[in-house]
């Protein structure tokens, strides 16, 4: 008896919304804005930081780029194209600030993560972080941007395809090209 009325009970439990549903709302009622800036401040922040390397100017390009989209949310034309919108936003936002500053960006040690355990296993993380970052900072700004794009923002292929404006298959191929040549970089280096 009981478990069946757990069963019904969990049906019957709402669920959260998704994204559509959130963006839907946020069309309705801009307060609702908050939640989209809930769901994907961290992924904007963390993406920005990578491109910038600089807490503060990640945090106010965090704020533009929020704003930006605040502003001109009536030109998103799908909502289930919400987080590629944005992060094209973000993305254009990092690149006015290069254009301004004229400096480039690069990976660096402090966005791959180390594990915590043993000092050897951690000298030996640390050493493989220091020789894959060494590898990204030589890549081509464009494969730099799709490694940010897929491992530091968790973005999809089809959103990545439609941020860079390509073809999904076409961003998969470089993705899997680009870390297979950096496996293989990385194996000649240790041998």
């Amino acid at each position: 008896m009981i478990e069946r009325y757990n069963t019904i009970r969990t049906l019957f439990k709402p669920h959260p919304p998704s994204e559509v549903e959130i963006v839907r709302e946020a069309w309705r009622n801009p307060k609702a804005f908050g939640k989209l800036y809930k769901l994907y401040v961290n992924r904007i922040f963390g993406y920005l930081y990578s491109r910038l390397q600089n807490v503060q100017e990640a945090e106010d390009l965090t704020a533009q780029t929020f704003l930006t989209a605040f502003k001109s949310f009536d030109n998103l034309r799908k909502e289930e194209h919400f987080s590629s919108w944005l992060f094209t936003i973000a993305r254009h936002k990092a690149m006015d600030h290069f254009r301004s500053r004229k400096t480039l960006s690069t990976f660096q040690e402090g966005m791959i993560s180390s594990e915590e355990g043993n000092p050897l296993s951690s000298a030996i993380h640390l050493e493989q972080v220091k020789a894959v970052s060494g590898l990204i900072r030589e890549l081509p700004e464009e494969e730099q941007e799709l490694l940010r794009l897929r491992f530091v923002s968790e973005l999809s292929f089809p959103e990545i395809a439609r941020i860079l404006q390509k073809n999904t298959e076409a961003v998969k191929k470089s993705t899997y090209r680009l870390l297979a040549r950096l496996k293989e970089k990385l194996e000649a280096s240790y041998e």
